[in-house]
């Protein structure tokens, strides 16, 4: 099971990572329990993971108008953690660019 699927980088998270220099968010597998994130997290980057915090997001119905009808669907369900890391610790998403 790949437990990390992607990083969220958005303003709001990059916001609080300027704020509070060690949380990072990760999109992570709906079936992923803490221990399995923390532990994830320490393999992959190889840094210390003091808490991780988890948040379901539920998917929501989109619909759109256009020449041929009404078009609706449904975004997807995902889980979101955001990962507090050790003092001194440092993620850097942007070093391989």
């Amino acid at each position: 099971m790949n437990i990390i699927l992607k990083p969220v980088v958005t303003e709001k998270m990059t916001m609080i990572t300027e704020k509070i220099s060690n949380r990072v968010a990760f999109i992570v597998d709906k079936r992923a329990n803490k221990i399995q994130i923390k532990k994830a997290i320490k393999e992959l980057y190889g840094v210390e993971v003091v808490d991780v915090n988890t948040m379901n997001y539920a998917g929501k119905h989109k619909s759109r108008y256009t020449k041929a009808g009404v078009i609706s669907g449904k975004k997807n369900f995902f889980k979101k953690a955001i990962i507090t890391l050790a003092e001194g610790e440092v993620i850097d998403f942007y070093s391989n660019i």
